[in-house]
């Protein structure tokens, strides 16, 4: 048997902040520009960063970095951070460059009218002025100004625009490690999802598996853009953070091979990780012969209404059943390709 080859993990836009951050400041105090960089990250590794830009003038300095996000489709790989250092006054802060967002929402861990640099990306440029000002006798009053050319385009892409980041992309990560393939960026997204909708009073909120069932739910009833909450496969990390911190009302929408799989207990959806039981169906609907179908569309066009309704009550059976308790009333739609609702429950 072939080895699957290792995947090759990379660093997040906080990382490469700080690394520019740090090539920036020798440059400021003197130094000149180094030729690559090293930082230390929370977890101890220590990186080394090549420098794709450099550039000063009276009073200040700035240096870029290519982001290398490894092997993970990430959409700002090979996006170049800037980071631009000034001397200031009132300690260390930070300015949104081009192409990097400013937080216009409550609910998110950086208040209303700063720019989009997350708290431990700035405790990590923090610590790198404070160590280098300490070393070289140097003021630690900086102003730190981040810049991603390109970023308000690239920002389409993402979450950013939902959750009221305006202008630009997001400087992200809590260990600066992009690890490839990992879920836990998405599942942190729906989360600060849910944290901008209860920050501005919204007591219905949607997880939706795509974009056709997310038109039809918010069709249906009306909601505003802020409360859709990108689902995609992650049912289990929306609901357990939503028990945590509810909300009146949550609807769940998907398509009814997703749904199945969700009302035959399953709370992550992805094709990898779950399939339909055509077994559990062919006894839930008492034919045997649907133990052979290939998909749940199959036993749709045999079954109609009979499966879709069903798949979406057994599916509130398992949400309530895991994560009931809390307040929360549920309910499911289901809907078939073209996004008209075939199934509801709750």
């Amino acid at each position: 048997m072939e080895e699957t080859p290792k995947l090759r993990r990379g660093w997040t836009t906080g990382a490469c902040a700080t690394a520019a951050t740090r090539a920036a400041l020798h440059a400021l105090w003197g130094e000149g520009f180094p030729q690559s960089v090293r930082i230390t990250l929370p977890k101890g590794e220590r990186p080394v960063f090549s420098l794709s830009h450099r550039a000063e003038g009276a009073g200040w300095a700035e240096a870029g970095i290519i982001k290398d996000a490894g092997d993970d489709p990430d959409v700002t790989h090979g996006a170049e951070i800037r980071v631009r250092v000034r001397a200031s006054h009132g300690g260390v802060t930070f300015k949104a460059g081009e192409g990097v967002g400013t937080v216009t929402k409550a609910g998110l861990p950086i208040p209303v009218g700063e720019p989009a640099i997350n708290p431990v990306p700035r405790q990590m440029m923090i610590a790198q002025v404070e160590e280098m000002a300490a070393r070289l006798g140097q003021s630690g009053d900086i102003e730190i100004t981040v810049s991603i050319p390109g970023g308000a385009e690239i920002a389409q892409k993402t979450w950013n625009p939902r959750l009221g980041i305006k202008g630009g992309l997001s400087v992200l990560g809590t260990t600066g490690i992009v690890r490839p393939f990992s879920c836990a960026a998405w599942i942190a997204s729906i989360h600060r999802g849910i944290d901008v909708a209860r920050a501005e009073g919204l007591t219905h909120v949607a997880g939706c598996t795509g974009a056709t069932s997310e038109k039809a739910v918010r069709a249906r009833y009306d909601l505003p853009e802020g409360a859709m909450l990108d689902m995609g496969d992650f049912v289990g990390g929306m609901l357990k953070y939503l028990a945590k911190h509810p909300v009146e009302r949550v609807t769940i929408g998907g398509g009814i091979g997703k749904i199945a799989k969700l009302a035959q207990g399953e709370v992550d959806l992805h094709s990898k990780r779950s399939q339909v039981d055509f077994g559990y169906w062919a006894d839930a609907l008492g034919d045997p012969n649907l133990a052979q179908s290939n998909t749940a569309l199959e036993i749709y066009e045999q079954k109609g209404a009979d499966f879709s309704t069903l798949v979406a009550q057994k599916a509130l059976e398992t949400v309530e059943a895991r994560f009931g308790g809390h307040g929360i009333a549920y309910d499911i739609v289901v809907i078939d390709r073209s996004g008209t609702v075939i199934g509801r429950a709750g």
